[in-house]
């Protein structure tokens, strides 16, 4: 009998093959945990359900990926997550969070990505990208920029990189006094728009991602288009009406829809955390869960697969409170049963993690802080929920304990 160290099949170079697959159960129990359950969604199954949420790195060269993406989204494909979503990715350079956020706008930015989704693969872990538009808070510092330079959330110059007299909104409406006010977008821009997240998309075919998700949430573009505190506009894309301050959004997701035939996610900001009653007297005061749920339904209905709920982000005088979003993740979901949810914010607890699927609050948990604290999460917690499950095979001799 001959004994080699094969490698996996269906990747560029070679990688160490993992039977079962990292972060998989060795040993299969009658109580199995749901964070570790399987999940096919639309035409892809998720090996568990630890998703990587977006976390925004500040570290592209002119939008390109860079040996630092490798490593940083390579360390959680290695450790057992079960997909990962690479950064707010914008689809126009003026859509940046940052001079140094990433982007698919031209084609030369694929091939970076290209690298850091074979390895990804080569791990049996799925990986997808959020594609953006940073809207009125585009054109800001890095966090470590900022801090040092001592200001706060304010706008880059063109000295420093950034792109001040293109900052674009639903209104001529800053997301604070420290930040310029974004010319309105007219209608032929919006279109420019879309055929930008179009193109993006295609791109996205081409470099192998296994889903995609449209970044509607933080008061990024989408996100400011929903609510009545950034969105003024007279005509049909905004004002008061719920109905008019959704139609661009779901216009949008539509097409994204349409172009893309695996998993599309949306994630969204169920509430504003301004001052205050989401509405009074009849009046949207703020965006919040009330509309988020009309909203989540409108997106199902157009064949959204999963709605990845987070929370603030476009109010800047907001009062958050520290707590995981299950709150809002459950009340979308009781008013949607038969679809996907996806809920994060500060989840740490694998029990936690694991009594909110079980009680039916979300379908997906998605780790940001907790995995950059941690990579090995998923392994520590199957531990604590009594389950031993596959540590990559380099890293096996480290968890024998487990």
């Amino acid at each position: 009998m001959k004994f080699t160290n094969d490698g996996i099949r269906g990747v560029s170079g070679y990688f160490p093959y993992n039977d079962p697959e990292i972060g998989t159960p060795l040993k299969k129990t009658e109580s199995m945990p749901l964070l570790f359950t399987p999940i096919t969604i639309r035409n892809v199954t998720f090996k568990n359900r630890i998703f990587a949420a977006p976390m925004c790195q500040y570290s592209s060269d002119k939008g390109h990926a860079t040996d630092w993406h490798l490593v940083h989204i390579g360390s959680m494909a290695s450790r057992g997550v079960g997909a990962i979503c690479m950064e707010a990715t914008s689809v126009v350079p003026e859509g940046r969070i940052s001079p140094e956020d990433a982007g698919l706008w031209t084609d030369s930015q694929m091939e970076p990505l290209k690298r850091i989704v074979n390895f990804v693969h080569a791990q049996g872990t799925k990986i997808g990208v959020q594609l953006a538009h940073a809207g009125r808070k585009a054109s800001t510092y890095a966090p470590w920029v900022r801090e040092r330079a001592g200001v706060r959330n304010t706008t880059v110059s063109i000295e420093e990189n950034g792109w001040p007299n293109e900052v674009v909104g639903p209104s001529p409406i800053p997301w604070s006094e420290d930040l310029v006010e974004p010319k309105e977008l007219n209608k032929d821009q919006l279109i420019e728009i879309e055929e930008a997240f179009i193109a993006s998309i295609k791109r996205c075919q081409e470099i192998g991602f296994d889903f995609i998700e449209i970044h509607g949430a933080h008061g990024y573009l989408l996100s400011s288009f929903v609510s009545p505190l950034s969105n003024i506009r007279s005509d049909e894309f905004g004002g008061q009406l719920l109905e008019n301050r959704l139609r661009w959004p779901l216009q949008l997701i539509k097409r994204c829809r349409d172009a893309w035939s695996k998993p599309l996610f949306v994630r969204i900001s169920a509430t504003d955390w301004a001052d205050g009653p989401e509405q009074e007297n009849g009046v949207w005061k703020q965006f919040g869960i009330e509309q988020s749920k009309v909203y989540a339904s409108e997106m199902y209905k157009l064949g959204i697969d999963l709605v990845h709920v987070s929370c603030g982000g476009n109010w800047s005088n907001q009062k958050i409170i520290v707590v995981p979003g299950v709150p809002y993740a459950e009340s979308i979901k009781q008013a949607n049963p038969q679809q996907l949810v996806g809920v994060v914010g500060v989840i740490t607890d694998p029990k936690l993690a694991e009594s909110y699927l079980q009680e039916g609050k979300a379908d997906i948990i998605f780790l940001a802080r907790a995995l950059m604290r941690n990579p090995h999460w998923p392994l520590e917690a199957a531990e604590q929920l009594g389950l031993r499950v596959k540590a990559a095979n380099q890293y096996e001799r480290a968890f024998d304990r487990l």
